[in-house]
């Protein structure tokens, strides 16, 4: 039965490596990222409503006492 020859499974290996290493590289060097997250502001909004100034309380039935 015949020897496997694997003297260029080396370089294969590596090539293969290499090479999906430069398309990664090319694909994710094709989307725009923000420059700089943290700077963008958030707009906090205002609700009036009636509730806000005043403490509320919200009974469930089953915390109800027993009667």
């Amino acid at each position: 039965m015949p020897q496997l020859d694997t003297s260029t499974w080396l370089i294969t290996i590596t090539s293969m490596i290499m090479t999906l290493f430069i398309l990664f590289q090319l694909k994710i060097s094709n989307y725009l990222y923000p420059m700089n997250p943290e700077s963008i502001k958030l707009k906090i909004h205002e609700h009036s409503t009636p509730w806000e100034m005043k403490w509320t309380k919200i009974y469930l039935p089953l915390s109800l006492p027993l009667r």
